[in-house]
């Protein structure tokens, strides 16, 4: 994959969807998330027609603050999955990115007090609007080891979300690929944010 990837998606539509490019302005995947449902369920394609589905995020139950979201490929292989830590995400963002039922890599919040201020700016009408626009949060994919693997920067927009990744260290595809569909379910948690 080309870095930086950006993740952009509209705010005022129904069901959210959100298109990744590379660092070449290339369509990497197109990612559709249908509305009212009680189990999430999130489909990827290949490209923003919707042609070919390469990847389906599912949660294992009906709306929980803790869910595994399951990744499969469009041959039904598993890829893992993604796991919001619950108390834990009170304070700040973290995830836990699985594989073969192990803990591989986590997503955290870079600083958890832009959470915290965001939160009580955030109910003050105008102030809030603002504060909206300029605390954006930052996550990290790490080891477990502590090794920085990538961030995800979100950028002030108005009107869409949008989200840098860069790649911080190298790593297998397979992780690369895994962390991408991780951090695209937890933009899809956390969007309210920022």
């Amino acid at each position: 994959m080309q870095y930086p990837i950006e993740l952009r998606f509209k705010l005022l539509t129904f069901g959210q969807r959100i298109t990744a490019t590379d660092g070449s302005g290339n369509v990497l995947m197109f990612i559709k998330q249908k509305m009212f449902k009680l189990k999430e369920k999130v489909q990827i394609y290949s490209d923003e027609n919707q042609s070919r589905e390469i990847f389906q995020i599912a949660s294992d139950r009906v709306i929980d603050f803790s869910a595994n979201y399951h990744f499969t490929d469009a041959q039904g292989n598993d890829w893992g999955a993604v796991r919001r830590k619950g108390m834990r995400s009170l304070w700040s963002a973290h995830y836990d990115i699985m594989q073969d039922n192990a803990v591989d890599m986590t997503i955290s919040e870079e600083s958890p007090m832009k959470k915290v201020l965001e939160s009580i700016l955030g109910e003050i009408p105008v102030i809030g609007f603002v504060a909206a626009l300029l605390l954006n949060p930052s996550y990290i994919v790490r080891r477990p080891d502590g090794t920085e693997l990538l961030r995800l920067t979100k950028k002030p927009a108005v009107f869409e979300g949008k989200f840098i990744l860069e790649k911080l260290n190298e790593m297998p595809e397979d992780d690369e690929l895994r962390s991408l569909l991780a951090l695209i379910m937890m933009v899809l948690l956390e969007r309210g944010r920022g």
